[in-house]
């Protein structure tokens, strides 16, 4: 039985990765928000049709103000590991924002939020402090300059006992793309590939790309960074007829699984003198799929050359069909649960694997619309299968508080939506056990199915 409903068909993992192409956290990109903190009590607007097809780009902002630094290079920093990172996402709009950051701390210090994740570098290629990496100089990565001061921010999450990692994109980056089409994917046709949205990808083959990005997690681990956090380390997804013009220099037959691996590996070697924990963002896929779907992010190939690993298991990029479920979005607990309960069968056979750190949806992407109910079942889901960790995304860091419990407890039992249905936490087993799931035998291997209920993976 085991056999048959776990996930192994790998036409329609790639499928469900097609769905998230380009969107390794979707939707992405918004520019930050006046205001930090959603609620039940503050609606916002359900995305258009076109808006859950396509990221948002990234908005153009006035620099925040500079600010003096009343510390310099000196200033050391101290920030132990939180015993369950419990963190949020921060885009670098809002890290550089004072009236940003501050409401953002405030929430974490009232609920059970202790840590930021901080964009550095993103999907735009800008750097968001400044940096005296000469690659970075030389492609105009310095050019809007979001973070005025890390220490300055970085003191202030000091005395708000916020753990801060360093989020840092990789493969995706249009600066260098420009800059230096030599560390781009190549076209067979001739200079660099691009996929089938004009998206230019870095190849993941080349070290002065990887050297590059250890370079600026090296640079912001020594202002005070304890953890690094790679996110677009991978292989571009593209459908195949793009992927055939395709071709990544230095590659040299290695498999792309490979690939992914070495960097990783290198780059927890590269910064092994600085202290730090690397930790890595990955597909929800990967903690199901048996094989590569193509971007080199198997599970087993590096779970144990990262401290941490992030899998993306939001409900509303899993494809009609996985763990069973017509809707996946409208079952945040079940989808959450299964995708994770398969992550840790898997970790717990290799020696040395990395904790498992799920991030989870914070925005709407279809329906149901996200609110405190959806939220918080997806964090009851990750406790219930033994994970105390998690990181709530929203690309505008705006964050519904109703689902995150208060610094001194619930004074209310929450809700959490299971098989469908708002009911209270405490009840999560009586509808979880009676959830059928029909599987047609013919589709019995489709990747996800299988019956939540039933106990029988």
């Amino acid at each position: 039985m085991k056999r048959v409903l776990q996930v192994i068909v790998t036409a329609v993992l790639a499928t469900a990765c097609t769905a998230d192409r380009g969107t390794d956290h979707a939707p992405a990109g918004a520019a930050a928000e006046d205001v930090s903190v959603s609620s039940s009590a503050q609606p916002e607007v359900t995305p258009s049709p076109a808006a859950e097809t396509a990221p948002a780009p990234e908005q153009a902002q006035a620099p925040p103000p500079v600010e003096p630094d009343p510390f310099g290079p000196g200033r050391i920093f101290d920030f132990p590991r939180p015993d369950n990172v419990r963190g949020l996402y921060v885009n670098a709009w809002s890290a550089g924002s004072r009236r940003r950051i501050t409401a953002l701390t405030a929430l974490a210090q009232r609920t059970e939020v202790n840590s930021f994740v901080v964009d550095i570098k993103d999907a735009t290629g800008f750097i968001s402090y400044p940096t005296d990496i000469p690659l970075a100089i030389e492609i105009g990565a310095t050019d809007e300059i979001r973070i005025p001061n890390l220490r300055v921010m970085l003191d202030r999450l000091e005395k708000a006992g916020v753990y801060p990692i360093a989020r840092i994109v990789i493969v995706k980056d249009p600066l260098i793309a420009a800059a230096r089409p030599d560390l781009a994917v190549q076209d067979t046709a001739g200079g660099p590939w691009s996929d089938d949205k004009g998206i230019v990808w870095l190849n993941p083959y080349n070290r002065e790309v990887w050297d590059y990005h250890v370079a600026i997690a090296r640079e912001v681990a020594e202002i005070g960074f304890p953890e690094i956090q790679w996110d677009y380390v991978r292989f571009p997804d593209a459908p195949r007829s793009a992927m055939n013009r395709a071709h990544f220099p230095g590659g040299d037959g290695m498999e792309r699984r490979d690939a992914i691996r070495d960097f990783l590996a290198y780059s927890r070697d590269a910064l092994s003198d600085l202290d730090v924990e690397v930790t890595a963002d990955v597909f929800g896929v990967t903690t199901s799929a048996t094989r590569d779907v193509g971007i080199g992010q198997v599970w087993e190939s590096f779970i144990d050359v990262v401290d941490v690993a992030l899998p993306m298991v939001y409900p509303s990029h899993y494809w009609k069909g996985s763990f069973g479920f017509d809707e996946p979005n409208s079952h945040p607990y079940e989808i959450v649960r299964a995708a994770l309960e398969d992550a840790l069968e898997r970790s717990a056979v290799i020696a040395g694997a990395g904790t498992t750190r799920p991030w989870l949806q914070d925005f709407d992407l279809g329906p149901p619309r996200y609110d405190a109910p959806e939220v918080r079942a997806q964090i009851q889901a990750t406790y219930d299968v033994g994970i105390d960790e998690w990181i709530l995304w929203n690309p505008g860091s705006r964050y519904t508080q109703d689902a995150l419990e208060p610094a001194e407890g619930f004074a209310e039992e929450p809700l959490m939506r299971v098989a469908n249905q708002i009911i209270p936490v405490s009840r999560r087993f009586e509808f979880y056990d009676t959830v059928t799931v029909v599987v047609d035998p013919d589709e019995a291997e489709v990747p996800g199915t299988r019956n939540p209920g039933s106990g029988s993976r």
